[in-house]
């Protein structure tokens, strides 16, 4: 099979708190990412091990700096920078609405029922996970969490010499930076999945380089970028890249699950992956 580097998404320490180590994550990890693809690549045969992911680049743990608490975190007791966040993601869903002269935890409070309400539990989940790691991811230009989260994405590529990246979610973000900070990476097809690269006063403007005159651009060792996101996702805002950046080769919008709408799973299995990933596929 062709060489395949993954990217994993928020919400992922479970996999190194079970493991016990990095290793043992990327490996958990790797196995379900093989099924996924298996899904929509197997053509109906049933799953036997096929091996289509070299390796998935872990580093959920180096978000965190240290062991987190056993209890789900919750969005009414975030702490301010994940609360930034959450501001500035708000203001893109325009969920709560604004209220003149309300207080941010008021806000946050009214933005948690709202999630819950039209969304779901999963949303809120997904809310609760998200906010804090884009946090400590872009801490600052240099935090530690940045630099070591890039680096071992660069290492897993470095290792690999895979033909094709797919980075899902804040993977994504974290893949393009360090595509771009190790220049000597090159792959032939760079796949984001979910993406909120895009995403204005959250993620686009603290991007490394910076965007230049409002656009991003596309990674000088990427030869093609096909960026596909669920018309449902509320990480992907916009959906749509190549309206922030330049040398995006396609935008694909899929519809793969309303409820369940920012999924790896779901991605991974859907016709739209498929289509580009298949002609890399050994025969």
């Amino acid at each position: 099979m062709a060489s395949i580097v993954g990217v994993h998404g928020i919400g992922k320490y479970r996999y190194f708190a079970a493991a016990g180590s990095a290793r043992g994550a990327a490996e958990v990890m790797r196995d379900k990412w093989n099924r996924y693809l298996h899904a929509g690549l197997g053509g109906g045969v049933p799953y036997a091990g096929q091996s289509y992911v070299s390796e998935v680049a872990y580093y959920a743990h180096l978000l965190r700096e240290e062991t987190p608490p056993a209890t789900r975190r919750d969005l009414r007791k975030m702490d301010p920078p994940s609360q930034l966040v959450l501001a500035g993601w708000m203001e893109q869903l325009g969920g709560a609405g604004s209220g003149a002269g309300e207080t941010l935890t008021g806000l946050i409070h009214r933005f948690a029922e709202w999630l819950l309400l039209k969304l779901g539990p999963r949303a809120k989940d997904f809310a609760e996970d998200f906010c804090p790691e884009v946090a400590a991811y872009f801490a600052g230009a240099d935090a530690a969490a940045r630099v070591r989260s890039r680096d071992a994405v660069a290492d897993a590529i470095r290792r690999n010499k895979p033909k094709v990246l797919i980075a899902h979610s804040l993977g994504s973000v974290v893949a393009y930076e360090a595509l771009w900070a190790h220049p000597d990476l090159s792959v032939e097809l760079f796949v984001t999945l979910g993406s909120p690269l895009a995403m204005r006063n959250v993620v686009f403007e603290r991007l490394q380089p910076l965007p230049a005159a409002g656009r991003g651009r596309c990674p000088s060792g990427v030869r093609r970028w096909v960026n596909i996101a669920d018309k449902d996702d509320i990480a992907a805002i916009p959906g749509a890249l190549k309206s922030r950046f330049d040398g995006v080769t396609t935008d694909e919008k899929v519809n793969i699950n309303w409820a369940d709408f920012h999924t790896a799973r779901n991605y991974l299995a859907c016709g739209a992956v498929n289509e580009h990933v298949r002609p890399f596929l050994a025969s």
